[in-house]
C-alpha cells in the first residue's frame, strides 16, 4: 500500500511517500514495515493555499500513485485516538483560527487531486483521560490533555513490541523530552492520564517551564498579560531561560564544563523519572515498558542517567527524536490493510471544548 503523508510545521510541511507493508509477525499484526520516501515544501510568507498546494503537488508528482493522503489532525473537539476520514466540514472546522487545522485541510485537497480517500490520524485533541483523571479540586475546573498524543502513541506501540505484546495488551508510559514535555500513561492502547505539555505541564524541557508553585505563578502574572505568561512557560523558559540556549546539541557540548547546564540537566533527570512514576501510579498495574523519545532521547549522558533511575520498574526502550511521519503512515495503513476501522468525524456539540 501507498500513502502520500503531509504534515505541516512552524516553517515548512513535511511530506513523505509512505510504502505500508503488513506485519512479518503474525501475532503483532499492528508491527506494520514502512519505508518513506521525504520531501519539504517551505511555508513562505504570503503564500496563499492554492500556491501552498501547487507546492505540493509539484514535490510529490513523481511519486508512486497512492491509496491513500494523511495529514496531522489539529484540534478537533474531544475525540478518541484513531483515524478519521477527513471531510469538507472536518476540514472547515479544522481550519478555523485557532484549531491549527492545515494538515487536515491539505490532505483532504491533495487527496482531491490524486482521486483517493484523505484521512487524519490521532488528532491533537484526542482526550481519552480516565473520569478522575481530569478532576480538580476547584469547582468547574478539569484537566483537558494536551500532550504529544501523535507522536507518543506511535512510541506507545513500538515500545509494546519491543517486549512482545499488542499495544492493546500492554502498559506503557511514554515521556517526550524535548522542546516542550509530557509524560503519558497508556494503559492497553488508552491514554489515561498525562501530565500535559506547554504551560499545562509537564517537565522542565528545552524550552518549557515545567511545574510550577502556585504562588510564584501568582507573582509572574503580575502586571503580565495572560497570554504572555502562558508563552514565556511554554517557549521561553527551560533551558533557554537557564543557560541561554535551547539547542540540544550545544547544551550536550557545554554539559562537561557549564555548571548552569549541568545544573538544568539535573533538575530534567529529576522532574522526568518523577513523572513516569507519576504515571505509573495512574495505570491499572505494573507497566509493561517505559519508553523516552524526543530530542532529549539522544542526549545518551541523560538518556543513562534517567534509565539507571527508572529501569527497576520495566524495560526501558529510547525512540530518539519525532515519528510524527511514521505515525500518520502506520494509522492510515492499518485502514488500508483492514487492521482497522476508520472513525467518522462528528462536530463537537456548543459548550464542548475545541
Amino acid at each position: 500500500m501507498i500513502a502520500h503523508v503531509v504534515n505541516p510545521g512552524t516553517s515548512s510541511v513535511k511530506l513523505a511517500c509512505a510504502a505500508i507493508s503488513p506485519s512479518d509477525n503474525p501475532a503483532l499484526p499492528g508491527q506494520l514495515r514502512l519505508s518513506l520516501e521525504r520531501a519539504e515544501v517551505p511555508l513562505a510568507a504570503g503564500h496563499t493555499p492554492q500556491e501552498l498546494m501547487t507546492a505540493i503537488l509539484d514535490a510529490t508528482a513523481g511519486w508512486s500513485t497512492p491509496d491513500a493522503v494523511v495529514g496531522r489532525g489539529g484540534w478537533l473537539g474531544a475525540v478518541a485516538a484513531g483515524t478519521y476520514r477527513v471531510t469538507p466540514s472536518l476540514a472547515a472546522y479544522a481550519a478555523e483560527p485557532g484549531r491549527d487545522g492545515l494538515g487536515a485541510a491539505l490532505a483532504l485537497r491533495l487527496g482531491q487531486a490524486r482521486g483517493v480517500p484523505a484521512y487524519v490520524v490521532d488528532p491533537q485533541s484526542v482526550n481519552e483521560l480516565l473520569p478522575e483523571a481530569r478532576e480538580t479540586g476547584v469547582p468547574g475546573v478539569t484537566r483537558e490533555p494536551r500532550f504529544h498524543a501523535l507522536n507518543a502513541r506511535v512510541v506507545a506501540r513500538r515500545a509494546a513490541h519491543e517486549v512482545g505484546l499488542r499495544l492493546q495488551d500492554a502498559r506503557v508510559v511514554v515521556a517526550h523530552l524535548g522542546a516542550t514535555t509530557s509524560v503519558t500513561a497508556f494503559d492497553r492502547g488508552r491514554a489515561v492520564d498525562t501530565t500535559g505539555s506547554g504551560a499545562g505541564g509537564g517537565p522542565i524541557g528545552a524550552q518549557q517551564a515545567g511545574p510550577l508553585p502556585a504562588p510564584a505563578l501568582l507573582r509572574l502574572a503580575e502586571g503580565h498579560r495572560p497570554d504572555e505568561v502562558l508563552a514565556r512557560l511554554a517557549s521561553g523558559s527551560g533551558f533557554l531561560a537557564l543557560t541561554g540556549s535551547a539547542n540540544l546539541r550545544d547544551l550536550e557540548a557545554r554539559a562537561g564544563e557549564d555548571p548552569a547546564v549541568q545544573a538544568a540537566a539535573s533538575a530534567l533527570v529529576h522532574q522526568a523519572c518523577k513523572a513516569v512514576g507519576e504515571q505509573c501510579g495512574a495505570l491499572s498495574a505494573r507497566p509493561d515498558a517505559l519508553a523516552l523519545t524526543g530530542g532529549v532521547a539522544r542526549w545518551e549522558a541523560l538518556v543513562d542517567r534517567i534509565e539507571r533511575r527508572l529501569s527497576w520498574i520495566a524495560p526501558v526502550i529510547v525512540v530518539p527524536g519525532e515519528l510524527e511521519l511514521e505515525a500518520l503512515a502506520e494509522g492510515v495503513g492499518r485502514v488500508l490493510l483492514g487492521l482497522e476501522t476508520p472513525r467518522e468525524w462528528t462536530p463537537p456539540h456548543a459548550g464542548a471544548p475545541a
